[in-house]
């Protein structure tokens, strides 16, 4: 058992910061780079000239404007020591947030407070609750909006009915038509009067007689959510005695980190309001690792959770990987008690021995080296050669594993080859390196049309994957036009089906027979394989080279060659012979079951399962429409077969909300800027998988 470090422990946050893109996020992460005096001049994500915010640091971040790779940073705040990873805010780099929030402990959800929540918004609410991450909400962008209570309101109202979220209103603002002018601390009963220069100082006074009577319903409203979280504060506050700001403080910090409510901020990152205030609340309000020591572990294939001070061994998990140009940095979080330079872990989920030969704190792509990584704590690894994202890291050889990261797969590919042909091993190491960063992100040589295919999450994706291709490892390549990635699967039931490989070549040869029933599996389930094999004719040995050949054949489908999903294979039984039976023969004979030999036979195995091709469909929100465009951007949505299934009034505006096949949406950015003059924008993200109908299907097959 490991020693108990409350002290130390208590003082650590390791957070997230998280939004839809153009919220602020990366401006908001900057002021408290500012305020923590990890840099000493702020620089403005748009600001070219002083090449752009200190976490966006590489080189397609400088130029878009945007944050592509989730970076980190450590920064001191009222002697507390903050984990950051500023994510990324557009949907095609949504793998990054989800790496990042397997690790952290607490989350800030920056909210654009002229337009609420957001469609990327939801995307990463619904991420934060799939690990169950407490979280604070700012509200920013308070400057240069109307009435900036009402916007504020609107903002948590948006929060409440999209989101479902129940929201502790610790702060709002206040100020008319000019934007904030300051903030109501509910908590403390005082006013903050900002005066807009860097260092954010502000005077606190009390609250104005005419906004009293509001403070107190707010105030009550909020004691009213968080009394239930402690018996003995909620008795006092029942028998009609006043709790002191220290207590009020305690029980919020209960609600939040009881992942049902969520505290709320304001401010304005961009015009320096509300940020150490944001600072206080993540000291205040966010947990520790002390209160994150629950963790679940897979041992002997069952899931248990475990205290991470009675592990007995050290326990990390790899959860990003980036290469830079001194060295691969594989970044860890620590769970259980410590890792040291010039030491050795155990990779659990390689079954390899890796050696820990530097550690560093990474500030942005800025370095310091450090000797050990404590539990709790997260930082990066210099010197591993097998780790992967999401591996599973110990001191010492046992199997226990910690959870593994799950990522949407890729829905669009291209053809990529370098123009100049002596580039070609070169390209390829470099495709295998950002392969290896990026879990979203896939490459494969196709043999039947000799081209190197790669897939990503969508257009924007790629298109920065090409340019570092270029930038980095100089590389320079020519791309086809986008595809689609689609799939199969299929519709009807197939009992018996037999399958045979048989050669012989002079000496021992190869047999190995199987019968195998297909049928379609559940939608979203995958590929089932049931070993009910009778007598003595197989061995496991040989049911599990049958599953391995049959999700190899999947790969490639029976219809067009798109991946096959959602199937179920029992095994029936099968044959060996004592001689000519060799290692890999019942893969061969499983895969010949599937599918055959030959094209004909294909088609015939394709048609009696009928198989159907299935698209993927994107959901689509075009945002900022306004009434004279509207008919024409309805009419480019449904000529491109998709559908409206909602639409907002937002002011002078619409938000259209639907979905529509990712086959018909390339370009669309360029026809939606023309038929509304540059002024509506579109989302697009994975909803699902459909099937292509026969008009389409027809087109494909030609």
């Amino acid at each position: 058992m490991l020693e108990k470090n409350n002290d130390y422990l208590s003082k650590i946050r390791n957070i997230g910061i998280m939004a839809h893109i153009d919220a602020g996020k990366t401006t908001t992460t900057e002021r408290i780079l500012y305020h923590t005096k990890k840099i000493r001049i702020i620089r403005e994500v748009h600001d070219k000239s002083s090449g752009g915010a200190t976490m966006d640091y590489m080189e397609q971040e400088k130029e878009r404007g945007i944050t592509i790779t989730s970076a980190a940073t450590t920064v001191f705040w009222q002697k507390h020591q903050i984990n950051i990873i500023d994510t990324p805010g557009h949907v095609d780099f949504t793998a990054e947030v989800e790496r990042s929030l397997r690790v952290l402990d607490g989350g800030i959800v920056v909210i654009d407070g002229k337009e609420g929540v957001e469609a990327q918004t939801e995307t990463v609410w619904n991420q934060a609750d799939k690990y169950q991450i407490p979280r604070l909400v700012f509200i920013n962008k308070m400057d240069g909006v109307d009435h900036v209570e009402n916007r504020f309101t609107a903002c948590c109202q948006s929060l409440e009915e999209r989101l479902y979220a129940k929201l502790l209103i610790c702060q709002f603002p206040i100020g008319e038509y000019q934007g904030i002018k300051g903030i109501i601390d509910l908590i403390e009963e005082k006013t903050y009067y900002f005066s807009g220069e860097q260092e954010e100082n502000y005077q606190v006074k009390e609250i104005p007689i005419n906004l009293r009577e509001k403070v107190q319903n707010y105030r009550q409203n909020l004691l009213e959510k968080i009394v239930t979280y402690d018996e003995k504060l909620g008795l006092k506050y029942l028998e009609g005695k006043l709790l002191t700001a220290q207590e009020i403080k305690s029980l919020i910090r209960k609600a939040v980190l009881s992942g049902e409510q969520f505290a709320v901020f304001c401010g304005s990152a961009y015009k320096h309001v509300g940020v150490k205030l944001l600072l206080d609340g993540v000291i205040d309000y966010l947990p520790s690792p002390l209160d994150s020591h629950q963790i679940t572990v897979i041992s002997n294939q069952e899931e248990k959770v475990i205290s991470t001070f009675d592990h007995p061994h050290s326990l990390a998990l790899a959860f990003k990987i980036n290469n830079f140009s001194f060295a691969k940095l594989t970044f860890i979080r620590v769970y259980c008690g410590k890792i040291s330079a010039n030491s050795y872990v155990y990779n659990v989920s390689r079954d390899k021995k890796e050696r820990v030969s530097r550690l560093v704190r990474m500030h942005a792509n800025k370095q310091e080296e450090i000797s050990e990584i404590k539990m709790g704590d997260i930082a990066a690894v210099i010197g591993f050669n097998h780790t992967k994202t999401g591996d599973t890291l110990c001191s010492q050889e046992e199997g226990v594993l910690l959870e593994q990261i799950s990522f949407t797969e890729p829905v669009i590919s291209l053809a990529i080859e370098p123009k100049s042909t002596q580039d070609q091993n070169k390209l390829i190491k470099s495709l295998q390196t950002l392969e290896e960063e990026d879990p979203t992100f896939f490459c494969h040589y196709n043999t039947e049309t000799r081209q190197t295919i790669i897939k990503g999450m969508g257009e924007l994706h790629l298109d920065v994957l090409v340019e570092r291709l270029k930038s980095e490892f100089g590389v320079e390549t020519k791309v086809g036009k986008p595809q689609v990635s689609y799939r199969e699967t299929i519709t009807k039931k197939k009992e018996n089906v037999e399958g045979e490989y048989v050669k012989q070549t002079g000496g021992s040869g190869h047999y190995a027979k199987v019968q195998i029933t297909f049928e379609p599996n559940e939608k979203g389930k995958g590929f089932e394989f049931i070993d009910n094999k009778r007598g003595q004719d197989m061995s496991d040995e040989n049911a599990k080279e049958v599953k391995k050949g049959l999700e190899e054949a999947m790969l490639s489908g029976l219809l067009l060659g798109h991946p096959l999903l959602d199937m179920k294979a029992t095994l029936l039984g099968g044959k060996r012979h004592e001689e000519d039976t060799q290692p890999g023969d019942f893969k061969m004979a499983a895969i010949s079951a599937f599918r055959g030999s030959g094209i004909e036979e294909r088609r015939k195995k394709a048609q009696e399962l009928g198989v159907i091709l299935l698209e993927p469909i994107m959901n689509l929100e075009v945002s900022n429409v306004s009434e004279e465009y509207y008919g024409a951007v309805l009419a480019s949505i449904t000529k491109r077969r998709g559908t409206v299934e909602g639409i907002e009034k937002k002011k002078e505006t619409y938000l259209l909300k639907g979905k529509i096949p990712l086959a018909e949406t390339f370009g669309y950015s360029t026809i939606l800027r023309s038929s509304t003059k540059g002024r509506a924008t579109h989302y697009l993200q994975f909803s699902h998988y459909q099937e292509v109908p026969p008009y389409i299907m027809e087109k494909l097959k030609e």
